[in-house]
């Protein structure tokens, strides 16, 4: 959209845009133009929902609106008979269809009644507006440069780099961000002057006068009004409702579907759910594994999960350490940006196994951050509990964890030695923010690699997590850690999980964060969801009889962890080095080189130093640098 550039020249940049994105769409593609309006809209489509009657961009039927839309609305046929009884000509079941009439019926409100993922623009001619709106939690990804004249988005950065309005350059703050974090804060992104539309937000672009505008909005946040109203029984029962309903929705497919399976409660859970909710149709179910070890492989676990629901199981055994060469250039490429740990090297290989048979997967991401899964939570809380017994400040809040009823569940933190003695070691009792952006501050061991300049310029990401942490209403200790990780970590997991599974070609969907489980969970209180410093308690209530007792009573729960020290101290030993202690490395100007020689040789198993500077100076060489076509 351009109120300077001719739309000739601007189908072209769109063109070339789209053709950066065939892994996200190999069904089909178009285009739409608007001379008058200055407004070209393009598209790759992956066809799931109505695949003969879906393609876009589509218009309505008196071609006064057109949209471009990623993603899948769950109760589209809901929204489809209410808009039909409202009188609005649908002729497909194609949920873009639906989005495009409720637009029309109920405007930017629409989005509010949307059960989904998404991202889409909706271009209205008519007021020479372009709406657009990005998902709740964030599922679905909204890329996008403005500088004034011309706003260019996209499902991906490389499409905005594709156009030629943007050069890509790195953003020092977004850097600094991904050093801390190792994912940005704030719609940052690691390339300067592009930005992500946040989660649960909507932007409109507007032409008048001959002057483009752009206005930015939330329409979405999470409440954590609490209800005092119900017993924890009652909130079992609830949970387990919904969980349910969610499951039922996501399964709403025209094309094959099958499930990830970890062997984890979270992906069992689905996966047995919707066992259950096909009625006898046999889902195929996917599963990865390292052949390095035991502590590798889950395999054991999501071959009982696979009996039990009478799953169609696939796996594969990913032999990566010698692939990593090019498995991982190739992986920033279709990243965009490095985000995460190493768990996107498996995510990629299942989800290239999931497409050999399906179309569309169901995994279950989210479950720790919602139901309070992480030891760091645990962790956090002992040091508030301990807080709270010696200051005699533990029954001043209602809904307060006391120390007594978190001892119980302490045998848990066993092997948590390192994480405990690296909190301890400074700053105990100091303030909430502070205690918690020490464990999930990724920065130490990193920053002394770089080079002093690049934390110049004032930023501070301890200022944007306080922003999110400290926001107003969230009252409880539990409430403030998983609200920054719903705002932070979690939108990095699902940027994972959408890169690895769209450049399979695949449709990765998250019943877990259906956006009512999200609300109902901020609304339990602290001592009842995280009761005595139980980690996913309610959860585990919830689907107690829904999976087998071996996973149910599983206190091993790996996280699908990658053997990277293994492969780094290895078989990939040498391509580590030729990276990292390369000349272009040396000449790069940000790196420290003689201490990341050192940080090579001591990384301890499970450590992200070398994973965060391998994919860090990958991007640079992919993006930067602009060797971006031998890894496609």
């Amino acid at each position: 959209m351009s109120a300077s550039l001719p739309t000739a020249e601007l189908g072209q940049r769109v063109t070339r845009a789209l053709d950066s994105l065939v892994h996200r769409g190999p069904d089909g593609d178009g285009v739409y133009a608007d001379a008058a309006g200055g407004v070209v809209l393009g598209h790759r489509r992956l066809a799931i929902i109505d695949p003969e009657h879906g393609k876009q961009p589509m218009s309505t039927s008196d071609g006064t609106v057109t949209v471009v839309f990623n993603g899948a609305i769950y109760n589209y046929l809901e929204l489809r008979r209410e808009l039909i009884a409202k009188g609005h000509p649908l002729h497909s079941y194609s949920d873009t269809e639906v989005l495009l009439y409720a637009y029309r019926e109920w405007g930017e409100a629409c989005v509010e009644r949307f059960q989904g993922m998404f991202a889409f623009a909706i271009w209205d001619p008519s007021r020479r507006r372009l709406f657009c709106a990005r998902d709740r939690i964030g599922i679905k990804p909204f890329n996008y440069f403005f500088d004034g004249e011309t706003l260019a988005f996209a499902s991906e950065i490389k499409a905005i780099l594709g156009t030629g309005l943007v050069k890509a350059e790195s953003c020092q703050a977004g850097l600094q961000d991904y050093l801390t974090f190792q994912f940005c804060l704030d719609g940052k992104t690691l390339f300067k002057n592009i930005q992500k539309l946040e989660p649960g937000h909507c932007m409109v672009a507007q032409i008048n006068g001959g002057k483009l505008s752009l206005q930015v909005r939330q329409y979405w946040d999470v409440s954590y009004e609490i209800d005092d109203t119900h017993d924890e029984a009652w909130f079992v029962d609830h949970l387990a409702g919904l969980i349910e309903d969610a499951t039922r929705m996501h399964l709403r497919s025209d094309v094959p579907l099958g499930a990830h399976l970890s062997g984890g409660l979270d992906s069992s859970t689905v996966v047995c759910l919707a066992a259950d909710l096909l009625k006898g149709e046999r889902i195929k179910t996917f599963t990865g594994a390292f052949p390095e070890g035991p502590q590798f492989d889950e395999t054991a676990y999501a071959k009982a999960v696979a009996a039990f629901a009478g799953t169609d199981y696939q796996e594969i055994y990913i032999e990566g350490g010698t692939e990593l060469p090019q498995v991982l250039p190739k992986l920033m490429y279709y990243m965009d940006e490095p985000l995460a740990g190493p768990g996107l090297i498996p995510q990629y290989y299942v989800s290239k196994l999931a497409a050999q048979h399906v179309k569309v997967v169901l995994g279950g991401q989210g479950g720790d951050e919602l139901f309070i899964g992480y030891a760091r939570y645990l962790v956090a809380y002992l040091e508030k509990c301990l807080s709270g017994a010696i200051y005699e400040t533990a029954h001043q809040s209602k809904h307060a964890v006391t120390l007594e009823s978190i001892v119980p569940n302490l045998p848990l933190l066993q092997t948590y030695k390192p994480m405990l003695q690296g909190l301890w070691k400074d700053g105990l009792f100091d303030t909430p923010d502070r205690r918690y952006f020490k464990l999930v501050d990724r920065s130490e061991g990193m920053s002394n690699l770089f080079s002093p300049a690049l934390f110049e310029g004032g930023y501070s990401p301890f200022e944007s997590f306080q922003r999110i942490f400290n926001r107003a209403g969230l009252g409880s200790m539990i409430n403030r850690m998983t609200y920054f990780d719903l705002k932070g970590s979690l939108p990095a997991l699902l940027h994972v999980e959408d890169r690895t599974s769209m450049a399979a070609s695949i449709e990765s969907r998250v019943p877990l964060l259906d956006h009512r489980i999200v609300e109902f969970m901020a609304r339990i209180p602290p001592n009842i969801k995280f009761a005595g410093g139980r980690m996913k308690h309610l959860f585990k209530e919830a689907v107690r009889n829904t999976v087998p007792s071996e996973v149910f009573d599983r206190k091993d729960k790996m996280g699908f962890p990658t053997p990277l020290a293994q492969w780094t101290k290895g078989v990939a030993r040498e391509f580590v080095r030729d990276i990292l202690l390369s000349d272009r490395v040396r000449q790069r100007g940000i790196y420290n080189v003689a201490a990341i020689e050192r940080a090579i040789d001591s990384e301890r198993e499970f450590g992200r130093v070398v994973w965060g500077l391998l994919c860090l100076e990958l991007w640079h060489r992919v993006y930067i640098d602009g060797d971006m076509g031998p890894h496609v």
